[in-house]
């Protein structure tokens, strides 16, 4: 069983940059791919950005192409959003998910974190 626990969140204003930390706890982190969802009031939930267990390969929903990065750092067991040239429809509640190597699907899934990005 893993844990997944999201911080960084917060309000910034359009322009700015937030970078988000999933650490994990419970599991072999290593073995995960990992990624980000958002969730905005009245929205369905969508990927953000997906990283593979060793770090390899990543890949990014097309809203935040350029602006986001995702990384890793196995031996923390942490894995990170950084957001940059923020806007305000990127206000949302991001979360971040374990995805168990070759299944096709995230089984552990963190509380959330809540980032605002005014005008």
């Amino acid at each position: 069983q893993v844990q997944l626990e999201e911080s960084g969140g917060g309000v910034v204003q359009a322009g700015g940059s937030l970078r988000l930390s999933c650490a994990a706890s419970g599991g072999t982190f290593s073995i995960y791919d990992m990624g980000w969802f958002r969730q905005a009031p009245g929205k369905e939930r969508e990927i953000v950005a997906r990283i593979t267990w060793g770090g390899g390969s990543t890949v990014f929903g097309d809203s935040v192409k350029g602006r986001f990065t995702i990384s890793r750092d196995n031996a923390r067991n942490t894995v990170f959003l950084r957001m940059n040239s923020l806007k305000p429809e990127d206000t949302a509640v991001y979360y971040c998910a374990a995805s168990p190597r070759f299944s096709g699907r995230y089984d552990y899934w963190g509380q959330g974190t809540q980032v605002t990005v005014s005008s």
